[in-house]
């Protein structure tokens, strides 16, 4: 199927969060969340190694808007639900990455606002964006990967049922550019139902 005619909403609620696409009038916000989370940001995150610029923040809302309307990447950010189950407080960033329409593969990344962290709303996020790519995308696989030594994300990863498939060493390099090692977590498709053999009479 074209990637393009792929049926994908743009938003997406859970019990806490409210999940959506970026949108150019986002830049503030999310300057603002990267501005105040660059020191937890800059040891993992290639893309926040210095505090951005508005403009850069601009861009950076308008290529993700384009990119999801493509369906070349499906990036998303995480509000708190408000009480009337609006657009709440600016949580972080999720979605599904570099991805393989044809195999039906989806990479799920995240990252979670400093003040906003420790309170399980990327678990959250990661369990509704798996459930979402295998039920509405006709997932074969989704996959987590990182850091070896990010602690925080494994633990992401555990609780929202991945399985680690292995540790790749020295597959890739760290923003500073020293060699690291990338954990890969995995879930597949859970088969389909057999179907029932009809006896001949």
């Amino acid at each position: 199927m074209e990637p393009l005619l792929e049926d994908v909403p743009e938003q997406l609620a859970t019990q806490r969060l409210i999940l959506r696409g970026a949108r150019a009038d986002d830049a503030a916000t999310l300057n603002a969340a990267v501005s105040e989370s660059i020191d937890d940001l800059r040891h993992y995150m290639p893309w926040a190694q210095t505090v951005p610029s508005l403009a850069q923040s601009s861009a950076d809302c308008r290529r993700m808007q384009a990119k999801f309307l493509l369906r070349e990447d499906l990036p998303m950010f995480m509000f708190e639900r408000a009480a009337d189950g609006g657009v709440g407080e600016f949580v972080g960033g999720t979605g599904l990455h570099r991805i393989d329409w044809t195999v039906r593969r989806f990479e799920l990344g995240y990252w979670c606002r400093t003040p906003h962290q420790g309170r399980g709303f990327v678990t959250e996020a990661v369990r509704a964006l798996t459930r979402f790519a295998f039920e509405r995308l006709q997932a074969r696989r989704v996959e987590v990967r990182m850091d070896a030594t990010n602690q925080r994300s494994s633990r992401v990863a555990e609780r929202a049922g991945f399985a680690l498939e292995g540790v790749l060493r020295g597959d890739s390099l760290t923003p500073q550019g020293e060699p690291r090692d990338t954990r890969v977590y995995a879930l597949l498709a859970p088969p389909a139902p057999a179907q029932a053999s009809v006896a001949n009479a």
